[in-house]
């Protein structure tokens, strides 16, 4: 909670030192947004992201178009937190031994969304890489939850277990 502290003063036009950086150092100096046009670059990153997901569902019928405004609205989504953290350490969030698979997993179902939906054309595969471009969303996104994958494996565990 203290990281926000500056936030009301940020907000209501108050002047803050580019020392203090509450949103976390970026390692290289190359970033020249203020706190508060970052918190604006990842709300406008995040709510279109959102958007166009949610605008997707209305080609849901034509799988090619609904696969790219989704995918496209899932990419600006996951990475409008690189306004707040930065890119270089959303990276290394991203590449962190606890979620590689799962990093590895998400850009590859993203990749193959794409190729399926501008490529090949496939109706077909084009639905299979975006559902499992979903499921890769989700548990990559588990990884940032402590002991979620872990719950969540044991729960698919125990429904799919077949013994009485």
């Amino acid at each position: 909670m203290e990281r926000f502290k500056w936030l009301p003063q940020s907000l209501l036009g108050g002047g803050q030192d580019q020392e203090e950086d509450p949103l976390g150092e970026f390692d290289d100096g190359s970033c020249s947004l203020s706190p508060l046009q970052r918190l604006y670059g990842f709300a406008a990153s995040l709510v279109v992201g959102l958007a166009f997901m949610l605008l997707s569902l209305i080609v849901f019928y034509k799988p090619i178009k609904f696969a790219i405004m989704f995918t496209f609205g899932n990419i600006l989504a996951v990475g409008s937190t690189a306004f707040l953290i930065g890119p270089v350490q959303q990276a290394r969030m991203m590449l962190d031994p606890v979620r590689l698979y799962a990093t590895a997993v998400y850009v590859g179902s993203v990749i193959l969304a794409l190729l399926c939906a501008l490529w090949i054309h496939s109706k077909v595969l084009t639905l299979i890489a975006i559902i499992s471009e979903i499921c890769a969303l989700v548990w990559y996104s588990l990884s940032y939850v402590p002991f979620a994958r872990r719950m969540v494996s044991e729960l698919l565990i125990s429904c799919c277990d077949t013994e009485i």
